[in-house]
């Protein structure tokens, strides 16, 4: 008989992340978002499973310092650790083996020396090693057999070359390896986020020109989107403002008509144009005084290969240096001989059923498409692959998350009964419905992982305070973290009268605040409080996060505007405690397509009704040269009793943007247009506490306008504020507009909000008309994001995956469907992508995330 000593399971989960770490270089890719981030869960899994605490001290403390390591250093850290844990555990003593890995010598490639290669039919057999560059290079016999060549799947850097990788180690060397580009133009080739012959591959075309499909001057039409070519007649220079700026005015010829192209304020552009000059300009077309003209195109210098050709031109991204001729014969060189050399990292079967192009392929056309149908096939290949990896991540996150132990917290149908018979009104079907999915979560022994997004004034907070009641109830601790003093002081208010007092079941001292400006007596005696539990709840900013806030039981948390906080803060809350239950809340209503991919990992719950006696806000478009009725409205208001809102893009005024700012626009309305009344200003560059001051005032009626930028956006109730005025409405987002305009109408009053745009012109603006039609934030969020991309609704969760997606688009569910259910299917077989016809995947997903600062939360 043979005696199997079995290993704890998360001694067994550490000793499968570090013999994965090892694999991967010591890269810290092991774990997306770093090693550390296993000690979320780790932790709490490691003590339900007995093991001694100087063990998990002693993991803790080398993880938190992974990062800061080199390879070396890091491979030495793992082996010291594994060694301390064989000596303490004898049955873990074995297992891996913790060392550095040799690399291979970066391999140089040779630009294609015929036809059959330049196509990729041909292997690099004869690459020459990084220590021969000097040598002079010999050319090898012609009959040398070809071998099969093994390529990248997804992304590239120098660290493809090394001994696991199935990546050549070509595409990871240096730009200066190829014929015309020199220490300098690598430099700025650098800038563009090119460091090696694989990034190149990846530096997809900002656009492209398709020759085939020009339109003659003589055809144009008024609003018509175009690419236009002609030569140039004449270019003149008309200065404006005094003097101050100018216009670059320039009309060119087809032979069918002429059409007038100005620049603004670009006045190198006289030295560029000359007469005769053949340009392609594209753009919108727009007519002034009767004639067709286009403003400030996009535009480049014809090379008449390519008119004779009728073929698609891509456009590059430039920089100093760099002209779009040379970058696209760089490309050229590198796309035709690497493209097709590309191994697809995808399975047959995913491609066969998502009805996919091979990667060579994708590559190919992406960059020089034969059509316009293979161009479209190559991006949605492209963009498939990007939404592919992102919801294999985002449903690994999920997994990790939900494979951990969470506390039960149970409450009797009479108990919760009971609660919200104390309420002072009813709970809408949607609060009800979210109420229903937290008790289900807080009982199903797994922790808590979910997002409310409900509307401005859907009453997120009441669900919170209940689900906080359930764990209190049952002995343990909660914690509130709001992004501002003075929205932390509100949910303080909230929470205190409805759980404490008369109709609650804790006392008043029971629920606690804790800010920035609390008094370091009171903080002292919050802390000793939550340390011994004798608080129950604190409600607070970053300062909940402090190293000295400790808790004796925190199993139930909530974040305020999740967005508002990075990833960090998120995690530092949850580590306070022992995998404790989350809930996010945001009143950022989420397009569905972004809940399917950058949400993925949270299971969501949606409060779209409104509570019974909230008064839609009445929302008009008025023009620039109707601000005077707009502050006839507002003096009516403030002499009724109510509060306005005046808000702004900017502080202060721009020389670049035409665009009125708070701080110019507060002199005059205080001194001049409502002198006889309080004005009060608020904008980002107050202090903390400055800002706090102004909120507290103007809630307390001590101003009756409110002159602001953005900064109000985030949750205040002023219930006695009846209208906004939002200047420069063009310059916002239908979210962010939607989120101003939320801060009016807390009330019982009828409210009203009134949206100036910058320009006449920006008035018929379809997203400020659609402002003005319906008070829907879930209609509003899609249509924003159909305009203006992710960024509104991302926070910082945007900065990760941004870099990441550079070909899918966030608003195409069909694709993001169809990604999504492949990767769920193959989750499903493989989840970690352990099985060896996975292994080249399992490189792509690597990375594909690595460096990306992601969160379950």
């Amino acid at each position: 008989m043979i005696k199997l000593t079995i290993m704890q399971p998360s001694l067994e989960k550490l000793r499968k992340f570090f013999r994965l770490e090892h694999e991967n270089k010591y890269e810290n890719t092991a774990i997306i978002g770093g090693l550390a981030k296993m000690l979320d869960y780790w932790e709490g899994e490691a003590r339900a499973d007995g093991v001694a605490e100087e063990v998990i001290q002693a993991v803790v403390s080398r993880l938190r310092a992974y990062e800061k390591l080199t390879s070396t250093g890091r491979a030495d850290s793992l082996k010291g650790l594994w060694k301390r844990i064989g000596e303490t555990y004898p049955e873990a003593g074995q297992k891996p083996k913790v060392q550095t890995q040799p690399q291979k010598p970066i391999q140089q490639p040779r630009p294609p020396r015929s036809d059959d290669e330049a196509k990729g039919n041909v292997d690099n057999a004869d690459m020459v090693p990084a220590q021969d560059q000097s040598q002079p290079k010999q050319n090898p016999p012609q009959q040398h057999q070809p071998k099969q060549r093994q390529a990248p799947p997804q992304r590239f850097d120098s660290a493809t070359s090394a001994k696991h990788s199935q990546t050549p180690a070509a595409l990871g060397a240096q730009l200066t390896v190829l014929q015309g580009v020199g220490p300098k133009n690598a430099e700025s080739l650098e800038k563009l986020g090119m460091q090696t012959l694989g990034d190149m591959l990846y530096n997809f075309p900002r656009r492209y020109e398709d020759y085939s499909l020009l339109k003659p001057i003589q055809s144009l039409m008024y609003n018509d989107v175009v690419t236009v070519l002609g030569t140039i007649q004449s270019v003149h220079n008309r200065p404006i403002r005094g003097g101050k700026q100018s216009i670059i005015e320039v009309v060119i010829s087809d032979g069918t008509g002429s059409l007038r192209i100005s620049f603004f304020n670009q006045p190198w552009l006289m030295n560029r144009f000359k007469q005769g000059d053949a340009i392609s300009v594209s753009g919108k077309i727009d007519q002034y005084l009767g004639r067709i003209v286009m403003n400030s195109p996009d535009w480049e210098f014809v090379e008449m290969e390519n008119l004779h050709t009728n073929r698609i031109v891509p456009i590059y991204s430039l920089t100093e240096r760099i002209t779009q001729k040379w970058l696209r014969n760089q490309m050229k060189q590198v796309v035709t001989y690497w493209a097709p050399a590309v191994v697809d990292a995808l399975p047959d079967t995913i491609k066969r059923e998502a009805r996919l192009v091979s990667l060579g392929e994708a590559l190919t056309q992406v960059h020089f498409p034969d059509s316009q149908a293979r161009l479209k096939l190559a991006r949605e290949r492209l963009a498939f692959d990007e939404i592919f990896y992102l919801q294999m991540g985002v449903l690994r996150q999920k997994r990790d998350w939900q494979e951990v132990d969470g506390k039960r917290f149970t409450v009797s149908d009479e108990w919760l009964g009971a609660r919200l018979e104390a309420l002072p009104f009813t709970l809408t079907s949607a609060q009800q419905e979210s109420l229903n999915d937290i008790r289900k979560d807080l009982d199903s022994g797994k922790p808590m992982n979910r997002l409310i997004q409900g509307d401005v004034g859907s009453g997120k907070t009441v669900i919170a305070a209940l689900g906080a009641s359930m764990v209190v109830s049952n002995g343990a601790q909660a914690g509130i973290m709001a992004p501002t003093s003075i929205l932390a002081e509100q949910h303080y208010r909230n929470f205190t009268s409805l759980l404490a007092g008369e109709n609650g079941f804790l006392q008043k001292e029971e629920i606690r605040l804790l800010v920035g400006n609390t008094t370091e007596s009171e903080k002292e005696a919050i802390r000793v409080g939550l340390a011994d539990g004798s608080i129950k709840i604190v409600i607070g900013t970053h300062a909940v996060i402090e190293p000295d806030v400790q808790f004796k039981e925190l199993q139930f948390v909530v974040i305020d505007e999740q967005h508002r906080f990075g990833v960090e803060q998120r995690a530092e809350l949850r580590s306070k405690g022992t995998n404790p239950h989350l809930l996010v809340m945001t009143a950022t209503p989420i397009p569905r397509s972004l809940a399917l991919t950058m949400f993925g990992d949270l299971d969501i719950s949606v409060m779209d009704v409104m509570p019974v006696g909230r008064q839609p806000i009445a929302t008009y478009v008025l023009r620039p040269q109707e601000r005077e009725r707009a502050y006839t409205m507002i003096r009516a208001q403030v002499k009724n009793g109510s509060q306005a809102f005046i808000v702004y893009p900017l502080i202060d005024e721009s020389e670049k943007l035409d665009v009125r700012a708070a701080v110019d626009d507060f002199e005059t309305l205080s001194r001049q247009v409502f002198h006889d009344l309080k004005v009060g200003l608020l904008h980002g560059r107050m202090k903390p506490s400055e800002k706090d001051e102004v909120m507290l005032k103007f809630r307390d009626r001590e101003f009756d306008i409110l002159v602001s930028t953005t900064v109000i956006e985030v949750g205040v109730d002023v219930p006695n504020s009846t209208l906004m005025l939002i200047e420069g409405a063009d310059r916002f987002g239908l979210a962010q507009l939607h989120q101003l305009r939320g801060r009016v109408g807390r009330g019982s009053v009828a409210s009203t909000c009134l949206l100036i745009p910058t320009h006449e012109d920006a008035a018929e603006n379809e997203r400020l008309q659609a402002m003005a039609t319906t008070n829907n934030g879930f209609e509003l969020a899609d249509l924003d994001l159909k305009l203006r991309g992710p960024g509104e609704f991302l926070g910082t969760r945007q900065a990760g995956f941004a870099s990441s997606l550079k070909m899918a688009s966030i608003t195409d569910v069909a694709l993001i469907e169809k990604a999504r259910e492949q990767a769920k299917a193959l989750f499903a077989r493989d989840p970690y992508l352990t099985q060896p016809e996975h292994a080249l995947l399992a490189e792509a997903f690597e990375r594909f995330w690595k460096g990306t600062s992601s969160d379950v939360s």
